[in-house]
């Protein structure tokens, strides 16, 4: 897995000249405005131990409550439908923020900000960590979620400027290696934490452990990161981002609300008005744009037709994602009666496809292969999808670990294989002018697919159940409704690998800017 931020100039003199946003600017010494490159930042390093644990706490805070979500509604005597927004609020008002945040730290300096990101990150796991209801941990998980934003957007651009270039591929590579690898991490993490039952606390352990890491980064990094704007300071677009929130919101709230409430108008409604939001949003980044030379989002990438349906098709492969993860620890729970710790540990068959996947597809199928990659990856992942629906409609409850770990193994292959290569393949298709943009595009889509993804799939997981559909419990059909899940997933997906074949056969040109996050 990769991980990354939305990007766009990131050199520390004010002197410095940059051809576009997210491309390597000319930087020039603060001092002579020579053409030398001022000397490497002594505590770069540290600098970039930092970050490393700031990344890796926003990862396997995105998947940890997945494995733990049955306790969670267990302890907080939650319905399903919290549960769910438990989930997706985190990826919400991450993607809320995420198309903000770099704005942010350009005006107001990369490291001011991650610093509020992550002071704010620490506070609100306390918050999710001390929470009495459901309510509560939703409010809690929607603010660290937004202030997770404000601090992962900046990681990337501050090594950037902490590097010197010789050194930079080789540190963005560990960050990715090692944040991409926590996804999954979080998963088994959960599991052996409410296994334990550390304290009698259950699952709260999972959040209260950032408190005393969040405190020593928050001190760390304070004496080792340097500060750093963009050279051009844009204007910040706060009307486009509420314009953006609302749009999203009102998609994915009458989604998550609506089957338990037997769909009524209002919800219809406002899924189309968020239709007619969303086409405003266009509009008016349009004309923002061609006004005063910024916005968040930056249409013109756009003008790639290979681009704009691979970006599609990156969709799409996160919604099936998102509601895959969600449903999956559910299914093994709950529906298998497994413990938290068993289920956890389960990921690891996945994590093990996914390690095979992205380890070999950039540097050794890639070059052979190009755009093909995508597509027999899409196609490997569907085929594990539908052979594990297959599994649990045959055997149902009585399916043990060893049958489902090879098509974990496969599905995981799959899944690896498509997002290592997505950056080179995708931001391949646009100018070098236009990477920037794309690259932040990639991520709050991916964002946004999550979200949607887990509201997708709580529709079709819990109305296919029978009984306790929207209570803590029940004796539902479990293998049949997550079977169901897995049916659709692998029938989106066969429509992702045949979407990818709309990228020409080699990339256009190597655009490496900033990478997708898991």
């Amino acid at each position: 897995m990769t991980h990354g931020t939305q990007g766009t100039p990131d050199t520390v003199p004010s002197t410095a000249t940059s051809p576009s946003p997210g491309i390597p600017p000319t930087a020039t010494s603060p001092s002579s405005g020579s053409d030398t490159a001022p000397p490497p930042d002594p505590r770069r390093r540290l600098a970039f131990a930092v970050v490393l644990v700031a990344g890796f706490m926003d990862l396997v805070d995105s998947t940890v409550v997945n494995v733990t979500a049955p306790s969670v509604q267990q302890d907080l005597h939650a319905r399903y439908v919290q549960i769910e927004w438990i989930v997706a609020a985190y990826v919400l008002s991450f993607a809320a923020l995420l198309i903000l945040s770099g704005q942010l730290g350009d005006i107001y300096g990369r490291k001011r900000v991650f610093t509020v990101g992550m002071a704010g990150f620490t506070l609100t796991s306390l918050c999710c960590g001390l929470s009495t209801g459901p309510g509560m941990l939703i409010a809690a998980r929607l603010a660290q979620g937004a202030f997770a934003g404000l601090m992962v957007t900046q990681i990337l651009a501050i090594l950037r400027v902490t590097f010197p270039p010789a050194e930079r591929a080789k540190a963005v590579g560990v960050f990715g290696a090692v944040t991409g690898s926590s996804a999954v991490l979080g998963l088994a993490l959960g599991g052996v934490i409410v296994q334990w039952d550390l304290f009698g606390l259950h699952w709260r352990p999972i959040f209260l452990v950032n408190v005393p890491v969040g405190v020593a980064a928050l001190i760390a990094g304070g004496i080792v990161i340097r500060e750093s704007r963009a050279p051009r300071v844009p204007e910040l677009d706060v009307p486009g981002m509420l314009l953006a929130l609302t749009a999203v919101t009102l998609l994915v709230y009458p989604l998550t609300e609506g089957r338990s409430l037997g769909w009524p108008a209002w919800t219809l409604a406002m899924m189309a008005g968020a239709a007619v939001l969303l086409a405003v949003f266009v509009g008016y980044e349009r004309r923002r744009f061609a006004r005063v030379g910024s916005a968040l989002v930056d249409f013109a990438v756009f003008r790639s037709r290979a681009f704009s349906v691979g970006m599609g098709m990156w969709w799409l492969f996160w919604t099936v994602s998102g509601g895959f993860f969600f449903t999956w620890t559910l299914f093994l729970q709950q529906g298998l009666g497994w413990t938290p710790l068993h289920a956890g540990l389960a990921a690891a068959t996945f994590a093990v496809g996914v390690g095979t996947g992205a380890g070999n597809a950039p540097a050794k199928l890639v070059p052979r292969l190009g755009r093909t990659v995508l597509v027999l990856g899409a196609l490997v992942n569907a085929a594990g999808f539908l052979a594990f629906g297959w599994l649990v409609w045959h055997y149902g409850t009585g399916l043990a670990t060893w049958q489902i770990a090879a098509v974990q193994v496969v599905a995981g292959a799959g899944f690896g294989m498509v997002i290592a290569p997505t950056l080179d393949l995708l931001l391949g298709q646009v100018g070098s002018g236009d990477a920037g943009a794309a690259s932040g595009m990639l991520n709050t889509v991916q964002q946004l697919g999550i979200t949607f993804g887990v509201a997708l799939s709580g529709v079709l997981f819990f109305g296919r159940l029978h009984g306790g559909t929207d209570g803590t419990g029940g004796t539902g059909d479990f293998p049949a409704a997550f079977s169901l899940v897995l049916l659709v997933a692998g029938g989106i997906l066969l429509v992702v690998g045949l979407g990818f074949l709309a990228l020409p056969g080699r990339r256009k040109e190597q655009a490496y800017v900033y990478g997708p996050r898991p």
